[in-house]
Order: structure tokens, then sequence, then C-alpha cells
């Protein structure tokens, strides 16, 4: 499959990773477009592909496009590329906010992806959240799935809105757990642990932890409540974290994230 990539950050980086590991694509089918030269000399030393700073010559031969430029970005990305793509190619767009219909009427195409992806996509262990425009037909959809399948696990929605929701929850998500895990580990220093291994106990306490709540069938309130004895050392911690208001804090981070994510979705459709 030869693969248009519009913008070569993080996330763009982390899809030619997989892709190239998962041989969905060969480095000789790959083209990466960004403005900043170091940035296009670092993915083609990485990885030995094709990069350009001209968008339009990246979408030459590509039969999928992957929109991954900033938010900020993409309105004058559209006003390039407009009018520029066959019927045939499918674009992928990951950029937040970005609605299907901006993006169609941006560059007057209609098959269109929006998908979310999250950042442990790095190491192959993210989730994507993902829906299609009416115009991407079966095999289309099934080759957005395969491109989001090599970053880890993806799952379709039938319903646009909830990828502004997914935004705020998994998108945003690995920056709150890793504030999370940065605040445990000053803890533990701070009673006396070494940071390496304050930070050892607490990366593989967060990962046993997340790796169990993912197969039990037990509610997260129930392990929770596995944990904490009676008039316990985690009953005291947990106390201390409900006078802090720890679950309303997060639920706000959630809620300001979907509502900066609907926001952006209004500035991309003026």
């Amino acid at each position: 499959m030869q693969i248009a990539f519009i913008g070569g950050g993080v996330m763009a980086e982390a899809m030619i990773r997989g892709l190239l590991d998962k041989k969905l694509a060969t480095p000789d089918a790959i083209t990466a477009s960004d403005i900043n030269p170091e940035r296009c000399s670092t993915l083609s030393q990485k990885y030995n592909i094709t990069t350009t700073a001209d968008n339009k010559k990246a979408l030459q031969s590509a039969e999928n496009v992957i929109l991954a430029v900033k938010p900020q970005a993409l309105a004058e990305v559209l006003d390039e590329l407009r009018g520029m793509l066959d019927p045939q190619q499918l674009v992928l767009s990951i950029v937040a906010g970005a609605t299907i219909s901006a993006i169609s009427r941006g560059l007057e195409h209609g098959p269109v992806v929006r998908a979310m992806p999250n950042t442990p996509a790095q190491i192959g262990q993210g989730i994507s959240v993902w829906t299609a425009a009416s115009e991407v037909n079966e095999d289309n959809k099934k080759v957005a799935q395969s491109i989001l399948g090599a970053l880890g696990k993806e799952v379709y929605v039938p319903n646009e809105r909830y990828i502004d929701m997914a935004t705020a929850v998994s998108g945003s998500g690995p920056a709150y757990v890793f504030l999370v895990i940065e605040a445990l580990i000053d803890g533990a220093v701070h009673i006396g642990l070494p940071r390496s291994l304050a930070e050892e106990l607490v990366v593989e306490t967060v990962l046993g932890s997340a790796s169990l709540a993912q197969i039990s069938e037990r509610h997260p309130a129930e392990l929770r409540n596995m944990v904490t004895s009676p008039g316990g050392t985690t009953a005291e911690g947990l106390l201390e974290l409900e006078k802090g208001k720890l679950r309303a804090i997060l639920s706000k981070a959630i809620l300001a994230g979907y509502e900066k994510a609907m926001r952006l979705g209004g500035e991309n459709t003026r």
C-alpha cells in the first residue's frame, strides 16, 4: 500500500514505525511531508522513507493519505490541497477536533476517515477510536482498520461524536496517567525511597494494576476494595485522595478536554 503522511510529528512517526514493523508497507511505499527540514531528515534516516517539504508532491502515487498536522495548521493545509486528491484516494485524519465534514469540505473530497490514536501507539500499545464518512467503502474501511491496528487496538464507532469524547479520554488520558505516576514517584521519594527504586515500584504497580483491570471481570471499585483493609494503610491513603477530590478533578479534566476538542472542531469549520 502506498501511503503519504501530511505532517511528520510524533504520532505520524508512530504510525510509520507500526506499518513497517507489521510489514503492512515497505519504506519505498511511504512518503512523509513536513515543513521542518530537520524532521524530514530524521524520518528519512531512521526509516529509509521518502520525505519532502512539499505536501502536494507527497500525494503523488499515494493510495492512502494520513492527515497528521497540528490543528492550528489544518486550515492552511486544506486550502493548499483542495481539489488535489483523486476520488479513490482514502484520507485518514488524526487531527484533534477536526470533523469529517470540515476535512471533506476543505479538501473537496468524500472518502474521509477520522481517528483518534494515543501516544502508547509509539510502542504498539495504543488504542485508536475511528469512524468513517458514508463515501468510504468497505475495502477502504479495512485499510483504515489495518493501518490503525498497527498502532495497537482499534475501535470503530458509528457516531462521530464519540471521537471528541475519545480525544478527552484516551487521547489526553496518557498525560493524566503520567502525571499520577510522577506524583506517586515524588511521594515515594518524599518518604525516603531512592528515586530509581521509587520509579520501578510505581511504574510496575501501575502496569500490573492496569493489566489486572483489563483481564479481570470485576468492577474497578471491587478491585480497589480487595486491596483496602478496614483501618489499614490503603484506607488511610484513599481517605486523603477523597479529601482532595481526586474523582472530581479527573472528571473535570475529561470534561475540559472534551470541551476543548469541541471548540477545535468549531474553529476548523470556519
